[in-house]
């Protein structure tokens, strides 16, 4: 066995290290949860909770990859670029679905999209002119985005009843504020360095 793919040795890292698969299989979550919540149709059965659970599975494992990539010294510029894709693949997808369902209005997603795919092709352009860490706001902006999602796919409605459409909407809409604002603040930090340090 290929022992870069756990820890790394001399030589850069293997594509195949362990942090970068789980990262290609977060894509490949992709499709499936787009499939699941579409042939569900709003029904709130099987299908939907499998969609959750894919949700769940994917968005947590980016947690994981990340550990272990720190963690083994398995950092690629691989596994940078395709990282923070596989990320907005699977919100961007699941948000996407949300709104051909009838369940979040398209203008949320729209902005929620623009502003993700937004920075992240900033960040791509600008990493050698600027080294950005995600900041406070970013860390919590996904923490409280995987959640709204997470509450938006569950049919919990069906469970709980009409009361649970509120509670997705103070999420949603939590989350939406975040996201918006964390976007700004990130230019703001990196186009005025001397205001972030005051």
């Amino acid at each position: 066995m290929n022992k870069r793919i756990w820890r790394r040795g001399e030589g850069p890292v293997s594509i195949w290290a362990v942090p970068n698969v789980i990262t290609i299989v977060r894509i490949l979550f992709v499709p499936a949860l787009v499939w699941a919540m579409i042939a569900d149709a709003g029904e709130g059965g099987p299908l939907r909770w499998l969609a959750l659970g894919l949700f769940v599975v994917g968005i947590g494992s980016d947690a994981i990859d990340g550990h272990l990539a720190r963690s083994r010294n398995l950092i690629s510029d691989f596994g940078k670029i395709l990282d923070p894709i596989a990320d907005k693949a699977l919100t961007g997808a699941a948000l996407l679905v949300l709104s051909y369902l009838g369940e979040l209005p398209w203008w949320v997603t729209g902005l929620i999209l623009l502003r993700e795919i937004g920075i992240t092709i900033w960040r791509l352009v600008e990493v050698r002119r600027i080294v950005m860490p995600a900041g406070r706001g970013g860390k919590l902006k996904t923490v409280v985005q995987a959640i709204a999602i997470s509450l938006a796919i569950a049919p919990f409605p069906v469970i709980f009843g009409e009361w649970m459409h509120w509670v997705n909407t103070v999420a949603m809409s939590l989350a939406f504020i975040l996201t918006i604002w964390s976007g700004i603040d990130y230019l703001v930090q990196a186009y005025f360095p001397k205001k972030r340090a005051a």
